[in-house]
């Protein structure tokens, strides 16, 4: 089995990405939604973290966090979401995806994939990169023509801190806007 080590800089920034089991779309639930965040308001109650950027399409999700100083701890943070969010949906819905029985044999159970995804931000264009690669997942995925228009997202928070200008990374006369990489370049690269 591969040995995972985790990148952990006290204090630090990250970039994370978390996907259900069998990419089942959990979160078109409302319910889903809901217990999704009393779980990180929950969490962040116990170990602080500050949420830069968030966005909740159907089966995964997308994050950047702070962590105070002195500590690094997001994968406590991220096991504990994980189980918590598990047990209050399946209290209340059964939807989970099949696992091996290797896996049942571990206690896991079919809602999130194992472990997580995460990139720590090492400089202020990866932070800008990451930040609007979050507020863009949404069109790219072809859910929506312009990111204001999902509502599982921060944008709109940086929309009304002047951050971000409403339009941002929308279609424009008939035309889809550019490519993120080239919606990235003219935003700050």
């Amino acid at each position: 089995m591969p040995n995972y080590r985790r990148a952990k800089v006290a204090g630090g920034t990250y970039f994370f990405t978390l996907v259900t089991n069998h990419r089942i779309p959990l979160f078109n639930h409302s319910r889903a939604r809901l217990l999704l965040g009393d779980c990180l308001r929950e969490c962040r109650e116990r170990w602080f973290f500050e949420t830069m950027a968030i966005v909740l399409l159907p089966d995964h999700l997308h994050a950047i966090w702070s962590l105070p100083g002195g500590d690094a701890d997001y994968s406590r943070r991220w096991s504990w979401i994980k189980k918590e969010f598990t047990k209050r949906w399946l209290t209340t819905n059964d939807q989970e995806a099949d696992i091996s029985s290797a896996r049942k044999r571990e206690g896991r159970r079919g809602v999130w994939q194992p472990r997580f995804w995460e990139h720590t931000i090492e400089s202020e264009e990866d932070y800008e990169r990451h930040f609007d690669y979050v507020h863009y997942n949404p069109v790219k995925h072809g859910f929506v023509n312009c990111p204001h228009e999902w509502a599982c997202s921060c944008f709109h928070r940086w929309v009304k801190a002047d951050v971000l200008p409403w339009h941002w990374a929308c279609w424009q006369d008939g035309v889809k806007a550019l490519s993120f990489e080239d919606i990235h370049q003219s935003v700050g690269e």
